[in-house]
């Protein structure tokens, strides 16, 4: 894989660890604003809604840029939110600036993934998208709690100032590494944008976003809760948390790892299996909650599933949207980010709900039955 690859996972690094660390940040937030934590949860959800809404448009405003030139301007406004997040005197300028943000990583992610695809040949999107997702969860297994302790030991306020620090190395990266022309599918050969619009409208398209929406929230809907699950029904108490935490990371990274290998050429059987498999393990935490040691083991493995499958939609997604390659990388990123936004909210109904703590597993599997029923229907031949 080309090296400028691996530059561009340094950026996703720094923005997954901001997408993710606000979960054990929140009550430290709200204390200092003083501000209820339900408030300060609006930060999580301004994020996600401005990533989904982010996507499209600012993928369209950097049509005109160089990939290089737009994704290093995407990483120094990213930046630049943290840094002003960071001295937030209230809740509404540290909103704003999460909105700033989201914005920046939109952008950036749609780019990046766009760039990726551009960057090996063509049969190969699906290892180049592993690479740089990588990124993501690496977040999950270091970032994120690093983060949490930086929080601990210099308040939340030093977590952003640290965000906003990582960017600089990925900009620098992306300066020196990334080509500074378009790429060969750039240029002449670029759709005008009407067309690229009009690409969106295929059912095909639609059908694998849908897809890859309903896996990615029922990711987040169980990962979300998984504290709740830790210090309740498993008997735990809170030390375990950042353990379940890095142990879903860690299957995570190992999922889209291999996943990558294989969704190019394979994807049906990865979808297939993966998929089944994904089906069965979260109704499974959700009866074997009680038992500590199922539950580490089931965190790692759904961790690996969701990741897998999820990598290989969002690499379908892609591969459906070639023809609109200024849009390709807002579409997965919207796929992504729906289910990112829709997850968590859905979860926190399901907790409500008799099954409690194990509610949001249950709510998992029957979102992944949802996708398989639908991937199972005449919307299969989305995935061939």
């Amino acid at each position: 894989m080309p090296l400028p690859l691996y530059l561009l996972a340094v950026a996703v690094f720094a923005m997954g660890t901001s997408e993710f660390m606000l979960a054990g940040l929140l009550p430290a937030i709200a204390s200092d604003l003083g501000v209820t934590v339900g408030a300060a949860g609006t930060l999580t959800s301004a994020f996600a809604v401005g990533m989904v809404v982010g996507a499209p448009v600012t993928a369209v405003l950097a049509r005109a840029l160089p990939g290089r030139w737009g994704l290093l301007g995407f990483v120094l406004l990213f930046a630049a939110a943290h840094g002003a997040g960071a001295a937030a005197p209230n809740l509404t300028v540290l909103l704003a600036t999460r909105v700033v943000a989201a914005l920046a990583n939109a952008g950036f992610l749609a780019l990046a993934l766009t760039t990726a695809a551009a960057l090996v040949p063509a049969d190969r999107k699906g290892r180049a998208l592993a690479v740089l997702l990588s990124g993501t969860t690496v977040a999950t297994v270091a970032g994120v709690p690093a983060g949490a302790a930086l929080g601990s030991a210099l308040g939340w306020r030093a977590v952003f100032w640290a965000v906003a620090a990582l960017c600089l190395p990925a900009a620098l990266g992306i300066v020196a590494g990334v080509p500074k022309g378009r790429s060969p599918r750039d240029g002449a050969e670029r759709p005008a944008l009407r067309a690229e619009f009009a690409r969106l409208g295929h059912p095909r398209l639609g059908a694998v976003m849908l897809l890859a929406a309903l896996v990615n929230a029922a990711t987040f809907a169980a990962f979300t809760y998984l504290a709740p699950v830790v210090t309740g029904p498993a008997g735990l108490d809170g030390s375990w948390v950042p353990v379940v935490l890095v142990l879903f990371g860690a299957g995570s990274f190992a999922g889209v790892t291999v996943a990558g290998r294989l969704s190019d050429r394979h994807p049906g059987p990865v979808l297939a299996v993966g998929g089944a498999l994904l089906l069965i393990g979260w109704p499974a935490l959700a009866v074997l909650a009680d038992r500590p040691a199922a539950v580490l083991a089931l965190v790692f493995v759904q961790g690996a599933l969701s990741f897998a499958v999820g990598g290989t939609l969002i690499t379908r997604v892609l591969y459906e949207a070639a023809a609109a390659p200024t849009l390709a990388g807002a579409c997965a990123t919207a796929a992504l980010n729906v289910g990112a936004a829709a997850g968590p909210l859905a979860g926190a109904a399901a907790l409500a709900t008799a099954a409690g703590e194990r509610g949001p597993f249950w709510l998992g599997g029957l979102l992944v039955l949802a996708a398989l029923s639908l991937a199972a229907a005449p919307l299969r031949s989305a995935l061939r």
